[in-house]
């Protein structure tokens, strides 16, 4: 209103002189007063033109200003809408995470000191089992911040992610994932690059089951793209591999291939120094992961593994190596392992799957020889379940999983066992967030 005015204010003025310009200008004669008046008159009209494009373009700018404020509020109301805020030093955050309550009643073997999958420890037959249990635990409610900040030279991004399942008697946080990416590189703890989960069926057991691998290391790691369906990854790992001095990081590399929006194949390969205060040897590995949709609602996932001496980057194995009094290496564990399972999408909220997993050892003798307990090493391992998942609705997940699983161990219990059970029911309630 107040622009508006003005800007009358400013035509009125106008017009006046513009009329006793008129005026003086049919004076035969110019007196030198009123050539100067007339001068003066032409300044004055000058500044008031200067003064009207101001006044012009404040409010262009006002409008602009009040423009843009709109749309910074709009965008703050979208990002509040998508759970991101921003961090104290610009990054922008997602916080995300799960409580997670599981029980688990173990009908026959199994130790009674932890919940979750422990099949290469399982008691043997008539040697202190651990049956009729009920555990419960909610060590695996899970916490997580994703990041990211927008720069010059590109994104960069990271991620931290906790639970509650660190040490023997859990209920203790610890770090899943704290890493930062820029560019094609990775620096920080997540998924091994040789041992990722994404080929296990899917399980309730927070560990999954015998054949697959659950391995997060630090690492640094550089993914190559080839195009759009291949690409190749790079990482040096730290395997935390209690049983060696490690001098040298794991290199491991994978190669992944989408053939089609169905069919996903994963080559993956490992190679590591195990070493003692008197001795050194190398360890490696070779796996290759598949998942195929025979149909929309129906997938197929399978993972395979072969590594001789190395004991930490697949689960449930024999320790890599044996050494003698003198802490000289004498031999390495060499074995298979393999997990195949099949999950259906009956309906929006109910899916299921059924799975089966499978480890043997090489049956080396010098190996086998030089363990201390041979009740303790497993000759081979098999596990198979079956799980059903509903979701009553989208934040919720109850299931309920049997499994039931066998390990053959090299050496014989003083009852005369080899052979232990793990035979038990677990169930799930999941709220994500």
């Amino acid at each position: 209103m107040k622009t508006h005015n003005k800007s009358l204010k400013v035509k009125t003025l106008l017009l006046a002189i513009g009329v006793c310009s008129a005026a003086m200008s049919h004076a035969k004669e110019a007196d030198p007063e009123i050539e100067q008046l007339r001068n003066e008159i032409n300044e004055l009209r000058q500044l008031l033109n200067q003064q009207s494009q101001q006044q012009q373009q404040q409010a262009v700018q006002l409008q602009n200003y009040q423009t843009e404020k709109v749309q910074l509020s709009n965008k703050d109301n979208a990002v509040q809408r998508s759970g991101l805020t921003l961090t104290k030093g610009g990054a922008e955050m997602t916080f995300y995470g799960n409580v997670r309550a599981d029980l688990q009643y173990q009908i026959e073997g199994g130790p009674a000191s932890r919940i979750y999958n422990q099949i290469s420890t399982v008691a043997l037959d008539g040697v202190s089992e651990n049956s009729d249990n009920l555990k419960s635990t909610l060590s695996a409610t899970r916490l997580g911040f994703d990041f990211k900040t927008p720069t010059t030279a590109g994104d960069v991004g990271g991620k931290v992610e906790v639970d509650f399942l660190g040490g023997s008697s859990l209920d203790t946080l610890r770090i899943r994932h704290a890493y930062l990416t820029y560019g094609n590189w990775l620096i920080g703890q997540t998924w091994s690059n040789f041992a990722p989960p994404d080929f296990m069926p899917e399980s309730i057991d927070a560990l999954g089951f015998v054949g697959g691998a659950v391995k997060r290391t630090p690492q640094v790691r550089y993914t190559q793209k080839l195009n759009a369906d291949t690409n190749f990854v790079y990482a040096l790992e730290d395997s935390k591999d209690a049983s060696s001095d490690m001098r040298l990081p794991a290199f491991t590399a994978r190669a992944n291939h989408k053939f089609s929006d169905s069919l996903l194949l994963s080559a993956r390969g490992m190679v590591t120094e195990k070493r003692t205060k008197a001795d050194e040897e190398a360890a490696w590995g070779v796996g290759v992961g598949v998942k195929y949709d025979v149909t929309p609602k129906t997938s197929i996932k399978a993972d395979y593994y072969h590594v001789n001496g190395d004991s930490s980057f697949v689960s449930w194995t024999n320790q890599g190596f044996v050494t003698d009094a003198n802490n000289q290496i004498l031999e390495t564990n060499e074995f298979d392992s393999i997990t195949v399972g099949i999950t259906q999408q009956f309906n929006e909220k109910l899916r299921g799957t059924l799975g089966y997993g499978y480890m043997k050892a090489d049956n080396n003798d010098r190996y086998i020889n030089a363990l201390a307990d041979k009740t303790k090493a497993n000759k081979d391992l098999w596990q198979a379940w079956g799980n059903v998942f509903y979701s009553p609705v989208k934040p919720i997940s109850l299931g309920v999983e049997y499994v039931f699983g066998e390990r053959e161990a090299f050496g014989a219990a003083p009852n005369g066992s080899k052979t232990g059970e793990d035979n038990r029911v677990n169930a799930v309630a999941i709220y994500n967030f």
